[in-house]
């Protein structure tokens, strides 16, 4: 079965200071996405899309492309802050893309399998793969995402956004709602809203690291619901259309069906530049403990 791996790598990365896609923090030089296709492509995907931006283009296949044209097919798609659908514009002083929404529908002529969708900058070990790769042999509406517990995936240096999930009783995601600003705070796990109220966390919370399992009938439903968000905040300069929103509309709507896995492995994010060496640390002691070998691609 024909499987492919979605990256969102469109993202400068403004909290961390720099294009982290492109940060060597592995022993010999990998990044994140060198451990998430490495992992991808040993449970079974056979294809990976970069979504990217035009003015990295030429660096990114260089530096990234390049690594992987022997090992699959490799194809690209770009989020364009005026790729929206028939009868929107860009909103004038608008410089921000509309979201992890709009950078899959890029991908909306290229993808026709089974897909994963995963942040380019995380690292989310190689079970979430494997189970992935199996619950995407499933029904048209049937999908699946890879929670991670919140407590687990928090930044000791700032804020984070995370998509808080409630579950059903037979495991299938019951909603997922966005929180842009969860922080640790003397001693609490703490979401400041909107309004600047509080939210308090116990830390074992499931939460949406950005890695789900869909099936190609989401483009279909994708436009429809990106017409919805654009014809509510078309004219605000910074809302988001966000994936983990998507998959909580359609489950709401009766739409689709979500199966929550939950991973076995750790997950390790660079939100920040001081949470290079906790990832450097962690993935050293992933290749000395023999899960990753040295040197994960040939150069």
């Amino acid at each position: 079965m024909d499987k492919t791996l979605v990256l969102l790598a469109a993202g400068m990365g403004s909290r961390y200071g720099g294009l982290k896609q492109l940060d060597q923090l592995g022993p010999h030089g990998e990044t994140l996405m060198d451990y998430s296709i490495f992992d991808a492509l040993r449970a079974g995907f056979n294809k990976i899309v970069f979504i990217i931006r035009h003015d990295i283009e030429e660096e990114f296949k260089r530096v990234v492309g390049s690594r992987y044209e022997h090992a699959a097919d490799i194809a690209y798609a770009f989020q364009s802050l005026d790729d929206l659908p028939g009868g929107f514009a860009v909103p004038e002083g608008r410089t921000k893309p509309w979201g992890t929404g709009q950078a899959v529908y890029a991908a909306r002529e290229i993808v026709k399998t089974p897909f994963a969708v995963i942040n380019s900058d995380d690292f989310y070990g190689a079970d979430g793969y494997r189970k992935l790769a199996k619950g995407l042999e499933a029904p048209a509406n049937e999908y699946c995402m890879c929670g991670f517990y919140l407590q687990n995936t928090l930044s000791e240096n700032g804020s984070v956004s995370r998509g808080i999930c409630s579950l059903n009783a037979d495991g299938t995601l019951k909603d997922v709602v966005e929180h842009t600003k969860i922080e640790k705070s003397g001693g609490k796990i703490l979401s400041t809203l909107e309004d600047g109220s509080r939210v308090e966390f116990t830390g074992r919370e499931i939460v949406s690291m950005n890695m789900w399992g869909f099936q190609p009938s989401l483009f279909d439903e994708l436009e429809s619901l990106f017409r919805d968000f654009l014809n509510r905040h078309s004219t605000e300069l910074k809302s988001e259309f966000y994936i983990p929103s998507v998959a909580d509309t359609l489950v709401k709507a009766g739409k689709a069906k979500v199966n929550v896995l939950t991973s076995d492995d750790s997950w390790f994010g660079v939100t920040y530049k001081e949470d290079r060496p906790v990832v450097q640390n962690g993935l050293l002691a992933l290749v000395k403990a023999g899960v990753y070998p040295e040197n994960l691609f040939t150069k």
